[in-house]
């Protein structure tokens, strides 16, 4: 079947929902239209009963850009999505959710893998947050990221914005499984597959109790900081979208 919008497209494989991210002319970069169908997407995970597990990946050799800075630059009011940011970051599904990444996925779709339970990765696959290069913040990795590997490392990748290969992410248990280049989604059904085995309703229990000890309100919330808003109502921030947008090195001013 297909999903909401063509920019998502859902296919059920028995018990397992296979999420895919449909805009490979924007590196799967997510636009609102992404975002509000991703949501739908987890929506249906949720509700269908005969849905055990869901995998999220890429279409095109790569996962995700991230949020579509282009769209972004436009200003005017973002439209809020009550899973948030890409539709996932702020309250994934109940349900157990792998994500499957081939070539990049880096902002928003590093955000997007940092909400699912279980990574599966291409060796040559590259993470990163980059947003502070254009004088943004991530929605939910800088408060997702430190708790998933450690403190200097997460800081490290926050401050410079630079990628990393998934072979480094594994190493510090932010990866659970790579794969060759091409077969991520496939080792992915491997690993969803091998989840079957056990009882759905203790599956979901289990990954939501979980969920709940390593997540707080401090994501709900984070918009309300005067420091976020800060950063968002800058001059720079303009500079960065701008700058990104004309394919140019944006000029700082520090306001």
């Amino acid at each position: 079947m297909s999903g909401s919008s063509q920019r998502i497209l859902t296919e059920c494989r028995g018990p397992i929902l296979i999420v895919t991210i449909n805009r490979p002319e924007a590196k799967n970069a997510f636009d609102f239209e992404s975002s509000e169908a991703m949501e739908a997407a987890m929506d249906l995970l949720d509700q269908e009963e005969r849905l055990f597990i869901g995998i999220i990946t890429g279409a095109g050799g790569t996962f995700s850009a991230g949020a579509d800075l282009k769209e972004v630059a436009k200003g005017g009011p973002r439209p809020q999505l009550a899973r948030g940011g890409s539709g996932i970051q702020e309250r994934p599904p109940r349900k157990p959710l792998i994500a499957a990444v081939e070539g990049y996925a880096v902002g928003g779709g590093f955000e997007t893998c940092l909400a699912c339970d279980l990574i599966v990765a291409a060796r040559d696959a590259k993470f990163g947050l980059p947003e502070v290069r254009y004088n943004l913040l991530p929605t939910s990795g800088l408060f997702r990221l430190p708790r998933r590997m450690p403190y200097h490392l997460a800081m490290e990748l926050a401050l410079t914005g630079a990628f990393k290969e998934a072979s480094y992410l594994e190493r510090f248990g932010v990866i659970n499984r790579l794969s060759e280049p091409g077969k991520a989604l496939e080792e992915a059904l491997k690993l969803a597959e091998s989840l079957l085995v056990n009882g759905p309703l203790a599956l979901a229990a289990s990954k939501e109790i979980i969920f709940q000890s390593f997540n707080n309100h401090d994501i709900d919330s984070w918009e309300k900081m005067p420091i976020v808003q800060e950063v968002f109502n800058s001059e720079d921030s303009r500079e960065g979208l701008k700058a990104f947008a004309e394919k140019r090195k944006p000029v700082w001013k520090g306001r």
